[in-house]
């Protein structure tokens, strides 16, 4: 759909224009990450224990408002893959701790280029100030 087919009455609503974009942006990077077989939440998983570091499996789905049923079915994946190891906590044995291994860090840096270039794509209409800007905004409101 381009601008002359939708309705100026939408166009006109700042909610309508994130939600086009926020769409475009997402369908883009879930496209990039279909192809390696993963989709956002395993990428959100991957980032929150670079940024944070391990975790419990139900203090990860918390952090992520994942649901812990659906959590346990990424981090088989990521598992799976050899990005995370999971392995009991040794201060509370009922605990699985999450840990992301070398090879899971490497893959996150690898996400994030292909991320960066979908969003490179995605602004490329934007000057650089103009990004930052928006940028800046988006925090703001988050």
């Amino acid at each position: 759909m381009d601008e002359l087919t939708i309705p100026p009455t939408l166009t006109a609503l700042t909610t309508y224009l994130l939600s086009r974009t926020g769409k475009d942006a997402r369908g883009r990077l879930a496209a990039e990450l279909s192809a390696r077989g993963l989709r956002l939440w395993h990428m959100a998983v991957l980032a929150a224990l670079a940024d944070f570091g391990p975790h419990s499996q139900r203090d990860l789905a918390e952090r992520l408002a994942i649901d812990p049923s659906d959590i346990v079915k990424v981090l088989d994946d990521l598992a799976g893959a050899g990005h995370v190891t999971r392995t009991r906590d040794p201060v509370d044995r009922r605990r699985l701790r999450v840990c992301l291994t070398p090879d899971g860090r490497a893959a996150l840096s690898s996400l994030i280029v292909e991320a960066e270039a979908i969003q490179a794509g995605l602004l490329a209409p934007l000057t650089p100030a103009e990004r930052a800007t928006l940028h800046e905004l988006l925090r703001r409101i988050f």
